[in-house]
């Protein structure tokens, strides 16, 4: 029987040293899980949501000076995160749904009165929310106490400049009283215009949007020549018109001292919306919700603390990341990290979560995978050695005594080459005794 030489000390070196390394085998059966896993990486990489630019901008109508300053206060808060409020000015909201509409378009969102997108299209545009209620505000010359719009019919009306958000409302609910530009006279003019008129007789009554506080507001409504309209209808038309509520400013909310108004008065009151284009990165998305929350969810003369900002009055569907905020509030690290902090995590999320999912299949198969393939090369000897001993006992063609020595010689050589880890080494030892069997059969 052949035998591999022993070593100086005595002792068979492929027998009794057992060299405990990683073999090719465990690189090759890793190899898939591991290119499974890069592919992912990639994957989710380039699947993933881009980092959120660093710039937002915002379109406000002209015509409307609380626009600007909540858009510059939104700002002032957004630079706390790194990231810049661009503001842009438009005619009304026709135009700025029309930018925001644009394909490429550089505006990302807008302020827009309740009901002045009913007659557009609002594909590609989605609501953050209602921020805050905005009267529309109608004031006549003393003596002309409106209570009912249908007394305006062959009246000089300011319905407040062309395209604005006051003279889209405002035309609409005349309109639904029967006052038209047929049977009456619609004038188009801005605020510090419409004022002016009144004051000097031109118009009989004007149409102007507006806070409480705003300084038009405040000016007209402390001017003794001028009386507030208390619509007593104001009921009907939030039925009529779901996007204006009846709302009653209590007597003496705009000046105490001077009990300004001296009743109470039934007003109509749209929300403002905050609109965005449907493709504005989500991480903004959250951000900005963050703080129209900090700016609008304060009490005030017209609403309640935490009324706002909120989901209802909304001519657009609500974007999917406001959706969330309304019903559970902000993602779990936007609330307790930084902006840039939680954007890099909730990316990082999107890759490791695939990652965790196939990791855990993969570290179950692995071992009976990498099992398989080490035996395999045990198998593919014992299949030689069967071979050897079917071909030693064939009655027909037997192979001879020497020939089946050389080949059972070569086996064993193999056979004391091959490295295994220490797990394996039972095998080997079976092999050889199996070996040592066959080879005791030849004559």
């Amino acid at each position: 029987m052949r035998t591999v030489d022993p070593t100086p000390d005595g002792s068979n070196d492929a027998q009794d040293d057992v060299r405990v390394s990683l073999p090719r085998e465990a690189l090759k059966s890793a190899l898939p899980y591991i290119a499974a896993l890069l592919f992912i990486i990639v994957g989710g990489y380039w699947l993933a949501d881009p980092a959120p630019p660093k710039t937002i901008v915002i379109a406000v109508s002209k015509h409307n000076s609380d626009y600007l300053a909540f858009a510059r206060l939104y700002g002032a808060l957004l630079q706390q995160d790194g990231i810049s409020l661009k503001i842009q000015e438009a005619s009304g909201p026709v135009e700025i749904m029309e930018q925001l509409r644009q394909p490429g378009g550089k505006v990302d969102m807008a302020f827009l009165e309740g009901g002045t997108a009913s007659s557009e299209s609002t594909v590609g545009i989605v609501s953050l929310g209602s921020l805050y209620y905005q009267p529309l505000w109608v004031f006549s010359r003393k003596g002309h106490m409106v209570v009912h719009l249908s007394s305006l019919k062959g009246k000089r009306i300011g319905v407040g400049e062309g395209g604005s958000g006051t003279s889209i409302l405002a035309r609409t609910i005349l309109n639904a009283a029967g006052v038209t530009a047929g049977n009456s006279t619609l004038l188009p003019m801005g605020d510090d215009a419409a004022e002016a008129a009144l004051q000097h007789g031109i118009v009989d009554t004007i149409f102007i949007s507006g806070l409480p506080t705003s300084p038009t507001v405040q000016d007209l409504a402390a001017n003794p020549d001028f009386v507030m309209a208390d619509l007593d209808e104001a009921e009907a038309y939030s039925r009529q018109f779901t996007y204006l509520h009846h709302l009653v400013l209590p007597e003496g909310a705009l000046n105490l001292e001077r009990n300004i108004p001296a009743h109470p008065v039934n007003l109509l009151v749209p929300t403002v919306t905050l609109v965005a284009r449907e493709s504005m990165h989500p991480a903004l998305v959250y951000l900005v919700l963050k703080v129209i929350s900090r700016v609008h969810g304060t009490a005030g003369m017209l609403q309640k603390a935490h009324e706002f900002p909120s989901d209802k009055d909304s001519d657009f569907e609500l974007s999917p990341q406001a959706r969330k905020f309304y019903e559970s509030g902000l993602p779990f690290f936007d609330r307790y990290l930084p902006f840039w902090a939680a954007t890099f995590l909730n990316r990082v999320l999107i890759v490791l979560v695939p990652l965790i999912a196939l990791a855990i299949p993969v570290t179950r198969m692995a071992p009976s995978v990498y099992a398989w393939l080490v035996k395999s090369r045990i198998y593919k000897l014992y299949g030689e050695l069967r071979y050897l001993e079917t071909q030693l006992h064939s009655r027909q063609h037997p192979l001879d005594p020497e020939t089946c020595r050389r080949e059972l010689d070569a086996i064993e050589y193999r056979v004391n080459h091959m490295r295994l880890p220490v797990a394996f080494s039972s095998h080997l030892y079976e092999l050889r005794t199996h070996i040592a069997l066959v080879r005791s059969q030849i004559r």
